[in-house]
C-alpha cells in the first residue's frame, strides 16, 4: 500500500511543475500579439496552450507533417500557411486522435488550442479550433515560443 501511495504522490508532484521550452524575444512575442493580417495568399495559425492541466508536460506540434515546435504551458506559436487549402495540425498524444483538419482562407487568422488530457500515468493531448475572440484573449496572455524543435 505504501508503494502505491508513494507512486501516486510522485506522479502528482511531477505534473505540478512547469516545463519550459526555448522562447522568442519579448519584442517578437508582442509583434505577434498585434494579430496583423497574414501576408498575401496566406492564412495565419496561432497555436497555443493555456491550461493548468499538464504544466510539466511538453508536446510536439506539427503542421502538415512539419515540426512547428515543442509546446509547454503558457506558450503559443504563430505560423503562416498557404490560404485556400486544407492543412493538418497535429500534436503528439499517447492514447487518442490528435489531428485537426482545417481548411483556411487567405488573409484570415485562426486560433487553435492545444489541450492536455491526463491519464493514469501519462498525458495525452489534442488540438481544437476556437473562436477568434477566445483565441485572441488567450494568446494575449501568453509568450511566443521558438519554432523548429520537436522531441521526435
Amino acid at each position: 500500500m505504501f508503494k502505491i501511495i508513494s507512486l501516486t504522490t510522485v506522479l502528482a508532484l511531477s505534473l505540478v511543475g512547469c516545463a519550459s521550452v526555448p522562447m522568442e524575444s519579448l519584442e517578437k512575442s508582442n509583434d505577434a500579439k498585434q494579430f496583423s493580417p497574414p501576408s498575401d495568399g496566406s492564412a495565419g495559425l496561432y497555436i497555443y496552450r493555456d491550461s493548468f492541466v499538464g504544466k510539466a508536460l511538453k508536446k510536439d506540434i506539427w503542421i502538415d507533417g512539419k515540426c512547428i515546435g515543442e509546446s509547454a504551458a503558457d506558450v503559443f506559436f504563430y505560423e503562416e500557411v498557404e490560404g485556400g487549402k486544407e492543412h493538418k495540425i497535429s500534436t503528439e498524444s499517447e492514447f487518442s486522435p490528435n489531428d485537426l483538419m482545417l481548411k483556411v482562407e487567405a488573409g484570415k487568422n485562426y486560433f487553435i488550442e492545444q489541450f492536455i488530457k491526463l491519464g493514469v500515468f501519462v498525458g495525452g493531448a489534442g488540438v481544437e479550433l476556437v473562436e477568434e475572440k477566445e483565441g485572441k484573449a488567450a494568446v494575449s496572455k501568453l509568450d511566443l515560443a521558438k519554432k523548429g524543435t520537436c522531441s521526435e
